[in-house]
């Protein structure tokens, strides 16, 4: 059941994020490309600046050798969760997660410490890196973007 429920608030999440998808595609871009979408009745104060990214650089994945053992966080590890391990940002935050090479969009919440490879710059769970689809490949170039506080509400699916 937890299986099924984790599986289907990933599929939500990926197809809602893809909506929400902008920014670079191409694994060679290190700048942000965000477009700001022109809104009627809007002005340019109000618009979203473009940012640049937290970090571009190398993810991998971890599954199931981990399940089950304590994180960092305390709470156990589920490789179907969409959760990750960054060495520096604090515990319970969250990060969105764009794969360079296909453009795909995944938000991630830090309940882990690592890599522990250098080089890398963030560990995802396995279900992250499926909804990112490159679990086959291993490893992958991605984009992290900070989500603010205030940001969180519009990631979460209403519970019915």
């Amino acid at each position: 059941m937890r299986r099924c429920f984790a599986h289907g608030l990933a599929s939500v999440l990926v197809v809602v994020s893809l909506g929400a998808a902008q920014g670079p595609t191409s694994s060679g871009s290190t700048q942000a490309q965000t477009k700001v979408p022109k809104h009627e009745g809007t002005d340019a104060k109000t618009r979203s600046k473009p940012h640049k990214p937290y970090q571009v650089g190398t993810a991998s994945w971890y599954g199931e050798y981990f399940e089950g053992k304590a994180t960092a966080s305390g709470e156990p590890y589920n490789m179907y969760d969409l959760t990750a391990a960054h060495p520096t940002l604090p515990l319970g935050s969250w990060v969105r997660v764009t794969n360079l090479r296909n453009g795909r969009v995944v938000h991630v919440r830090i309940n882990d410490r690592g890599p522990i490879i250098p080089g890398r710059i963030i560990d995802l769970s396995y279900g992250a890196a499926s909804a990112l689809r490159f679990k086959n490949q291993g490893l992958q170039r991605v984009r992290l973007d900070l989500v603010e506080p205030e940001q969180l509400a519009d990631l979460r699916p209403a519970v019915y």
